[in-house]
């Protein structure tokens, strides 16, 4: 059953950051009930803040909702699956320029046409990409901890949630591995088992903390009010597969994978270097709890028997010297950083 909608509806269109490659441009959203996400305030306070989380996971998405993309002459059309979903794959031949593009997508639902602006990345010709996860990796989520997770979601709003000490310099060091600033940076790739619901959210909270624009790879939309309890939770086997799709994209650069040990990040790496030996250069592991170092340890040795560079840290400056000593980035590259 598709979601049900009725004439003269007024509905909201959500495009997420796209990605391309020398063949193929992908751009892909949901479409939902006006009022869904976007009026939510990421800035309240904590009674105001928590109702906002709440109702992020108390949506209407809009299923069989015709959509078009637009660009660079050509005009396609695809309808939205049942959770309000859609997702372009533009074979494209033409030349196109490395960095980031704009589009054009529209929603249609009996005559009315709601228009938004997209953007998707060509990644610049060098040698890596970079795929983080998000939660006690970069963005301090207690992911092991359910009532304490629950509770700084809750009741920590945009600007009162913590970032790790020295990932934001990592990252933006990491951006330019390989190559310097008149060359472009190094493409991001966030993969989260976060759910669509929190793009916003996450999204502002890179960008007030000038991490590295990324195109964000999150889990499947919510859409009941209890289901934020188990955000984040469940199997992370999505993961797995978003990355594989990441790697197949982009066969010619080799990828650097950050994560931590709270979300079985480690063995989700070990499937993808099994498969991809030639293609990672690197895993990086944030340590959160020392109850899952003798597992993560051993897993990690084995990834580094295949020839992986590897560094298991706890403080991100641990991390960034291991990249100065693999060549990643240069000593002179961080201390002018």
């Amino acid at each position: 059953m598709y979601s049900k909608y009725i004439a003269g509806m007024e509905i909201e269109l959500k495009i997420y950051r796209g990605y391309a490659n020398e063949q193929q441009i992908i751009v892909f959203g949901h479409v939902f009930k006006k009022n869904s996400l976007s009026q939510y305030d990421l800035q309240g306070r904590r009674l105001r803040h928590a109702y906002a989380v709440m109702r992020m996971f108390k949506i209407n998405t809009l299923g069989n909702v015709s959509v078009t993309l637009k660009f660079g002459g050509y005009d396609i059309r695809t309808k939205t699956s049942e959770d309000g979903y859609f997702r372009f794959a533009l074979p494209y031949f033409e030349s196109l320029q490395s960095g980031w593009h704009t589009c054009r997508v529209s929603a249609a639902i009996d005559g009315t046409t709601v228009e938004q602006p997209g953007e998707f990345i060509k990644p610049y010709p060098g040698e890596y990409g970079l795929i983080s996860d998000i939660d006690d990796t970069f963005l301090v989520s207690h992911s092991s901890s359910f009532f304490k997770k629950l509770y700084v979601l809750l009741t920590r709003n945009v600007n009162k949630r913590k970032i790790f000490e020295g990932v934001v310099r990592h990252y933006n060091l990491l951006s330019l591995a390989g190559r310097n600033k008149e060359t472009g940076k190094n493409a991001f790739f966030y993969v989260s088992s976060s759910e669509w619901n929190l793009y916003n959210f996450i999204e502002s909270f890179a960008h007030l903390h000038h991490m590295p624009k990324a195109v964000l790879k999150l889990k499947s939309i919510k859409t009941g009010l209890g289901d934020f309890l188990f955000t984040g939770g469940g199997s992370h086997d999505h993961k797995f597969h978003k990355i594989k799709h990441l790697l197949e994209f982009y066969p010619e650069l080799k990828f650097i994978l950050l994560g931590d040990d709270s979300q079985k990040d480690p063995f989700i790496y070990e499937r993808i270097v099994k498969i991809f030996p030639a293609m990672v250069k690197a895993i990086y592991i944030r340590s959160t709890s020392s109850k899952y170092r003798p597992k993560v340890e051993e897993v990690l040795a084995n990834i580094q028997s295949m020839n992986v560079e590897i560094c298991y840290f706890k403080d991100s400056s641990i991390a960034i010297r291991h990249s100065e000593e693999i060549g990643l980035i240069s000593k002179t590259e961080n201390h002018g950083a």
